[in-house]
């Protein structure tokens, strides 16, 4: 067996999956909803800077974490929902 008689074998193989899977998809009619964007939340900051006169660093540093955590929750949430419309869509399909 040749190298070149083997590799044209493949390469046609090749060129009738790529032609097979682009008919499968011209065939196919999907309508694609875009998500809906939810209103986010306000989180309130203080200056990032110098903590407040009233207040202890461990106050400053205690409201910095939860700000943080609650950013993070968000990030979380946003992200869940966006999983849930996609797979909200690809369902039909399969």
């Amino acid at each position: 067996m040749r190298k070149g008689a083997s590799m044209h074998d493949w390469k046609s193989e090749l060129d009738a999956l790529v032609e097979e899977t682009t008919a499968l998809a011209r065939s196919l009619k999907v309508e694609i909803e875009r998500p809906r964007r939810q209103p986010k939340e306000v989180v309130e900051q203080g200056a990032p800077g110098v903590p407040g006169y009233g207040s202890s660093e461990r106050d400053e540093i205690r409201k910095r974490i939860e700000s943080f955590k609650a950013h993070q929750k968000r990030f979380m949430r946003e992200r869940e929902e966006y999983a849930d419309s996609l797979l909200r869509r690809i369902r039909p399909i399969t």
